[in-house]
């Protein structure tokens, strides 16, 4: 059995969403410095990095994070790549991606984009032209029924157009796994593990993402 590990290293000075607050981890003990043990300090906000976003996060009255159902987050996945000229993911875009046919077979779909390519190069710079999926895209993955879909950036929507396409896929209370690095994963099935942090009334929560083959 093939591991892949998907997810984002939290570390200082990594992306963040523009005006959410830098990682800051720090040691505040050291044994180097005399103490009995290493011990970290970490702090970031909940939508860092590879993390889940809850119907919390847009929609007032959704659930939060500890409600959602791990069997949505645990189980078949496609890895769908996106042609590197597309800028936005659309119905149109889905309607005649070459695999299109895969998409009714699974319920979680995982998009590779040219956004991956940031993590390979090591960008620490956020990147606003990144690719994402629009208000007729998210509508068109709902009907077909899907309960998880991952991208590999900071949001699933487009920076100018955040609001619709999360509302529709949160209102059908579609789990979204943001920030994931599919910069070395073929197209195709796999199983996918993604395990966010149980914290309890929250919007979003990190997570830890692995495919399986």
């Amino acid at each position: 059995m093939e591991i892949f590990d998907i997810s984002l290293p939290i570390k200082n000075e990594m992306v963040v969403w523009p005006g959410d607050p830098p990682v800051n981890l720090t040691q505040i003990s050291e044994i180097i410095k005399g103490e009995e043990a290493n011990i970290s300090y970490l702090q970031f906000c909940v939508h860092t990095g590879t993390h889940i976003d809850a119907p919390k996060h847009y929609i007032d009255e959704g659930k939060t994070t500890n409600l959602i159902p791990l069997e949505k987050c645990i189980g078949e996945a496609l890895v769908v790549h996106i042609n590197p000229d597309v800028d936005v993911i659309s119905e149109e875009v889905l309607i005649n991606h070459p695999n299109n046919m895969d998409f009714t077979k699974t319920k979680r779909i995982l998009f590779h984009t040219r956004n991956s390519n940031e993590w390979t190069a090591g960008s620490n710079k956020f990147n606003r032209s990144f690719v994402a999926i629009n208000a007729s895209g998210a509508k068109y993955l709902t009907e077909l029924g899907v309960v998880l879909i991952g991208i590999d950036y900071l949001s699933v929507a487009p920076f100018d157009e955040t609001l619709e396409p999360h509302q529709i896929l949160l209102s059908n209370e579609v789990v979204l796994l943001e920030g994931l690095n599919l910069s070395n994963i073929e197209e195709g099935f796999y199983q996918l593990y993604c395990l966010p942090l149980k914290i309890i009334d929250c919007d979003g929560a990190p997570a830890r993402a692995i495919l399986t083959r």
